[in-house]
């Protein structure tokens, strides 16, 4: 069995995540420039959050194509990711209502944080599938960026209290490392 239905339902997952963040945009009720700024928590929000969803979808493409056969189990370990990632909207909605308030970007580090261990074990189930190319295992194995992002998500969570803009660094951070796919996984595909 391909990994062709998986990565159909998850985009489609992943299509609804940002229809519904979208949709928390409300009309302002002024008709002035003045009542879009009021707005600015919400679309920084947004893009930010548009973009990991983004970083989340181009990567999670590239990986899928590494599978070489689909069990239940990779089925489960991707619905545990996108169950993480569908937290997104709500997490974002509150960060932008709230001004960035610690709480809510405490919380959304959390899923963040959440996410990432799941796609690394996603990741890790896909890689004993190649257990016997060793070159792609080692490959595989030398992921820093999956290695540090809990990290730096980690000190995002933690400084939340201290300040939402050094969380925000973090996340910034985060996303910034992952803007780029995984180049390995398209070497790969290409010299196979």
């Amino acid at each position: 069995m391909r990994a062709n239905r998986m990565e159909a339902f998850s985009d489609g997952v992943l299509a609804i995540i940002i229809t519904i963040m979208v949709l928390e945009f409300k009309v302002p009720e002024g008709h002035d420039w003045y009542s879009l700024i009021e707005l600015g928590p919400k679309v920084l929000s947004y893009i930010f959050s548009f973009v990991y969803v983004g970083i989340y979808w181009n990567n999670h493409h590239h990986l899928l194509h590494m599978i070489r056969t689909m069990n239940g189990r990779l089925m489960w370990l991707n619905l545990i990711l996108l169950f993480w990632l569908s937290f997104i909207p709500f997490t974002t909605a509150w960060m932008g209502e709230s001004h960035f308030a610690p709480a809510p970007m405490a919380l959304y580090g959390i899923v963040l944080l959440l996410a990432a261990t799941s796609y690394r074990f996603l990741q890790l189930a896909i890689i004993s599938q190649h257990s016997g190319d060793s070159a792609f295992v080692k490959s595989m194995g030398r992921d820093w960026k999956v290695k540090v992002s809990p990290f730096l998500y980690l000190l995002a969570i933690l400084t939340a209290y201290v300040g939402p803009w050094v969380s925000g660094f973090f996340y910034v951070l985060v996303a910034v490392i992952w803007v780029v796919p995984e180049k390995r996984i398209e070497h790969i595909l290409r010299s196979e």
